[in-house]
């Protein structure tokens, strides 16, 4: 893209990010960048490395389980500009509580799964595996 020096495409954004053209589409529909993505005199969308710095964001924070709707409120936060800052770091904490609760719930059930694998390693070491959670008919 010529001219606008740090213009990025719609490809380029979606290799630098990980996210599909149609994902960044999706986003842009459902208002989740912080400005309106402006288009070349062709029509293509002209991104910003802010628009990237941005999407990485977004990115973590779905890959974490945070909803679209609760990201869209978080965009408009942000868009909205200074003075509501409180109420970014609430979502914010929020999410990080429900995070770390997650983390939690997969760690027990690590837990759970790797004496699994060391109790069959040692059957299997010991040669006693055979019948280990063998179905048997029901009467």
């Amino acid at each position: 893209m010529s001219g606008n020096t740090g213009a990025l495409s719609i490809g380029q954004v979606s290799e630098a990010t990980g996210l599909s053209v149609h994902a960044l589409r999706f986003f842009e529909r459902e208002g989740l960048f912080l400005r309106p993505i402006p288009r070349s005199a062709g029509g293509q969308r002209v991104y910003d490395p802010a628009d990237v710095q941005w999407l990485v964001l977004c990115n973590r924070l779905r890959d974490s389980g945070m909803s679209i709707a609760t990201l869209r409120r978080f965009a408009e936060l942000v868009r909205s500009g200074p003075g509501n800052e409180h109420e970014r770091l609430a979502l914010l904490e929020e999410h990080e509580r429900t995070v770390r609760a997650r983390i939690a719930e997969l760690d027990a059930s690590l837990a759970v799964i790797h004496d699994k694998v060391v109790t069959y390693r040692g059957h299997l070491r010991e040669g006693t595996a055979a019948g280990l959670w063998s179905p048997t008919p029901s009467r």
